[in-house]
């Protein structure tokens, strides 16, 4: 991916976000490592079929604390490292391990099939939804989360990557989005920030 982009991307997101705080008071009411978006205005929500074709929402995680990556499957770099960095973090919990969700937003529906995404989130152990709109959708899913991507023609004829934002969005077990995480971040601070929000419930 573009570094130059990726880099344009984050700092985008990082300017619109807003500081979490307590509603009465105004005042923090956690301190987390990564950029707290409590009550952002963007990633509000995700309404995507599963790739069974089942429509699925945030609301089917309640309980959990949620962690949504766009990306594809042929990403090269960013996407396998993000996904198994995760999958390390869900060991990095023990026994919470099973209150983290991940869910995998394809930006590349042409490509990504229901097949092919099913036997890669296995690749990440449990805990691991994907879910994959058509363009319509997908390009709607992006927007509320102000995720760039866009197809990038490859050397020979019908060959593409997909250049994209490098960042996770984690939501707490409310379903509220919390945290803005980039792309790079040491999965063991990223555990710390994660564990707060399972002990907050």
């Amino acid at each position: 991916m573009n570094h130059t982009r990726r880099r344009l991307a984050v700092g985008l997101v990082g300017a619109a976000v807003l500081a979490g705080c307590d509603r009465l008071t105004g005042r923090n009411t956690a301190t987390f490592h990564f950029t707290d978006i409590t009550g952002a205005e963007f990633a509000r929500k995700l309404e995507l079929p599963d790739v069974d074709g089942k429509p699925r929402s945030l609301a089917d995680w309640n309980g959990k604390v949620t962690v949504v990556f766009f990306g594809y499957t042929q990403c090269p770099d960013v996407c396998p490292t993000t996904m198994a960095e995760l999958a390390q973090i869900r060991k990095l919990l023990g026994a919470d391990g099973d209150k983290l969700q991940t869910v995998f937003v394809t930006i590349d529906p042409e490509r990504d099939t229901a097949e092919i995404l099913t036997a890669y989130v296995a690749n990440f152990g449990p805990g691991v939804t994907a879910l994959r709109g058509d363009a319509e959708q997908t390009a709607a899913a992006a927007k509320e989360f102000k995720v760039f991507f866009a197809k990038v023609p490859g050397k020979s004829a019908g060959s593409y990557t997909m250049d994209h934002s490098a960042a996770s969005f984690v939501f707490d077990p409310a379903g509220r989005v919390r945290l803005f995480v980039p792309y790079g971040s040491d999965p063991k601070v990223l555990a710390t920030d994660l564990k707060q929000l399972v002990a907050a419930g």
